[in-house]
């Protein structure tokens, strides 16, 4: 049988002889993470597009900050007009901005409709009680409102923001 070769360092912290893994516990604390929803910005407007750039999104700084970006953080975005999704990184950006970026260009045009969301790891107890926060935008992307997100069946009707469904691609 293989002997694991783990690095002396966590062989020395842990115990473990490296003839065999580490248990599912370390020092007393659960190993254990879950990936979890950790907030978006919904049903923000594309204001551009940009082929040519590196890549990236570039986002109003004033909605990645209340929606809880960091710049360079991984964010996923769901074209709503289109029905895309791709994962990309987060750059702050000017006042009412969300720019999708190099390659990411081709699925998403100025004027489609679409959220920013991200995701991290939290340990049992934090995803246990944890609650994604939610930026609305009106049509130029400015907030009206921000607040834990609510499952659809349970949302009041004058809550939901009102926002046009694109029909056509064009």
């Amino acid at each position: 049988m293989a002997r694991l070769a783990y690095p002396l360092a966590w062989r020395k912290l842990s115990g473990c002889s490296g003839a065999q893994a580490p248990g599912p516990a370390f020092f007393g604390k659960t190993l254990m993470r879950r990936r979890m929803f950790l907030g978006k910005i919904h049903r923000a407007t594309v204001t551009g597009a940009d082929l040519d750039y590196e890549g990236s999104v570039t986002i109003d700084t004033a909605l990645m900050e209340a929606a809880g970006f960091v710049p360079f953080e991984e964010v996923h975005i769901w074209n709503v007009t289109r029905g895309s999704r791709l994962v990309t990184y987060v750059l702050p950006g000017p006042e009412g901005v969300v720019c999708v970026n190099g390659a990411a260009a081709h699925h998403n045009r100025a004027g489609d409709l679409v959220i920013l969301a991200r995701f991290g790891e939290l340990d049992d107890a934090e995803a246990r009680t944890h609650a994604p926060q939610v930026v609305f935008v009106d049509q130029d992307n400015r907030m009206v409102e921000a607040r834990p997100e609510v499952a659809g069946p349970q949302q009041a009707p004058s809550r939901a923001p009102a926002r046009p469904h694109y029909q056509s691609l064009e």
